[in-house]
């Protein structure tokens, strides 16, 4: 349980919760590491802009001041977005505690946001893609190289607090087939939603069977509600297709990603660096078509995010 000195709800993010109206989490490690001013700006906003659009209140969090943010206000927002580069740390379960103790910027990701969510009563929380299992976690299969074990801290999180995610899938630069196997051990559902297939990110699809699909909105409530009715106390993830307008082909996007991932083993690229690496050479590879996805999805997981929310209170 978070101490009310460290939690502070933004005024129209508590009204909402007071009064019955649908709310949604929004994490901020879009804003500060994933694009650059002002399109990180742009995104988020526009973001924001899809869950009202449903009805429902936007709450992006972030950390400052000693305090979990939930809900920016337009000043706070543009502060995190211009913050000096290398000032906002990326926040997750384990280095939560120490970014409060600094005072400083922090930017949440899936797991610091549903820790944030959860805390304050909302219970859907939408974002691009969920962390897991990366490739080279578990050796390879020649053995050629040690297992690395780098695993998300959102899947964790994912299996200990009650908050439904809506996101495109893993990302797909991740192992996909190993982070669904983590997730079932767990015990998380993945719940595919209008598809029979987990969405493969940047494409619509991939050649993954989905665990369980449904075919809209109203029925992945249901799946929630009964969920919660059951006392799982774990997360749900609501895989949601980007739109296909703005989706890539799927062999297009499969075989930029695997190039991408030879190039970085090739060159000795490890560690943090992957993952942002990766990103920008599948942009490059796509020519940049990756990048519109990926803001497409994000927008368009916001919007159906107030929708589920919306659902869950009908």
């Amino acid at each position: 349980m978070i101490t009310p000195d460290r939690l502070a709800i933004a005024p129209e993010v508590a009204d909402a919760l007071a009064s019955g109206t649908p709310v949604v989490a929004l994490e901020s490690t879009l804003i500060s590491h994933g694009l650059a001013y002002p399109h990180n700006v742009e995104v988020a906003t526009a973001s924001e802009q899809a869950i009202r659009s449903t009805g429902a209140v936007p709450a992006t969090v972030a950390l400052n001041e000693g305090r979990l943010l939930v809900g920016l206000s337009a000043d706070e927002l543009e502060q995190l977005a211009t913050a000096p580069h290398g000032s906002v740390r990326k926040v997750s379960r384990p280095n939560l505690g120490a970014v409060i103790a600094s005072g400083g910027w922090g930017a949440t990701t899936v797991a610091a946001t549903m820790i944030a969510a959860h805390a304050s009563g909302i219970r859907v929380f939408s974002t691009g893609g969920i962390g897991g299992v990366h490739r080279g976690a578990l050796g390879t299969a020649a053995g050629r190289h040690a297992p690395t074990f780098d695993i998300s801290a959102d899947l964790d999180e994912l299996a200990r607090t009650p908050v439904a995610v809506v996101c495109a899938g893993p990302k797909a630069i991740l192992d996909v087939p190993l982070t669904l196997e983590y997730l079932e051990t767990r015990g998380v559902p993945v719940v595919a939603l209008g598809i029979d297939v987990i969405p493969g990110f940047y494409a619509r699809r991939s050649t993954i069977p989905a665990p369980v699909s449904v075919p809209d909105v109203a029925a992945a409530a249901e799946v929630i509600r009964a969920h919660e009715a059951m006392g799982l106390e774990s997360g749900l993830v609501i895989c949601n297709p980007v739109p296909e307008a703005d989706a890539l082909d799927d062999e297009l996007a499969r075989e930029a990603i695997e190039q991408a991932i030879r190039e970085a083993e090739h060159t000795g690229v490890t560690g943090a660096a992957v993952t942002p690496w990766l990103l920008a050479r599948v942009a490059a590879l796509t020519d940049g078509a990756s990048v519109k996805a990926n803001v497409a999805l994000i927008v368009n997981n916001a919007r159906t995010g107030g929708e589920l929310a919306r659902a869950l209170l009908g």
